[in-house]
């Protein structure tokens, strides 16, 4: 999995809070102020749950560390460094939520079948799976990345990502030109499909869901 930049910026704020909390000296050692911990570990575990789910060791071990909080300093920084492992695990690429395997590979199917189809001779059947798979997996990535996109076109959608800044350089201006063509597929006008058209279709949508979702 590849962090977002959106979520690649939150883990580094989290991170750079989290090592500046706000402690007294107690008795025995220094202790957090709790006015800061709770809204802390509460930013952290939602966005633990948001990027990797629920059932990632990453958030269920800062969940442990946020059960048996005893409000000293230093437990404090064991939850900074389960969230820093968690960031130093995605930008290796070993972990990725549940959400994003499910989706990547329900959309890669759809591909597969749209390739099946295209090599078949049935362009239209072929241009409706790709374009279906297309417009699923944008939305998707809208979705992970917190963009509401329920109820919007894929005009609207490929719009979105581009002001957010999700999608940037050649897959940007590749971007740009599917939502004729799922246009063109979603209200059978065959006459303005040819085969190259849903062959880029399928080939965007592999590597989108290569660089994106996998």
């Amino acid at each position: 999995m590849k962090l977002t930049p959106n979520i690649q910026k939150r883990f580094e704020d989290l991170l750079a809070q989290g090592k500046q909390l706000p402690a007294r000296q107690g008795p025995v050692a220094k202790i957090v102020e709790p006015t800061a911990w709770k809204p802390w570990i509460t930013s952290a575990l939602n966005l633990l749950s948001h990027a990797f789910g629920e059932n990632s060791v990453h958030f269920r071990q800062l969940s442990e560390v946020s059960d048996k909080f005893d409000d000293y300093h230093s437990t404090a920084l064991s939850a900074v460094g389960v969230l820093e492992a968690a960031k130093c695990d995605a930008d290796a690429g070993v972990v990725g939520t549940v959400e994003q395997r499910v989706a990547a590979e329900l959309f890669a199917d759809l591909i597969v079948s749209a390739k099946a189809a295209l090599s078949e001779g049935q362009k239209e059947v072929a241009a409706v799976l790709a374009c279906a798979a297309l417009e699923d997996t944008l939305k998707k990535f809208a979705s992970l990345n917190g963009i509401g996109v329920d109820g919007k076109t894929m005009d609207a959608v490929v719009g979105t990502l581009k002001s957010a800044g999700l999608v940037s350089g050649a897959q940007k201006g590749l971007l740009e030109a599917m939502p004729r063509i799922r246009n063109a597929a979603m209200h059978a006008d065959w006459k303005k499909l040819s085969e190259p058209d849903v062959a880029s279709v399928i080939g965007f949508t592999e590597q989108f869901l290569l660089t994106h979702l996998s």
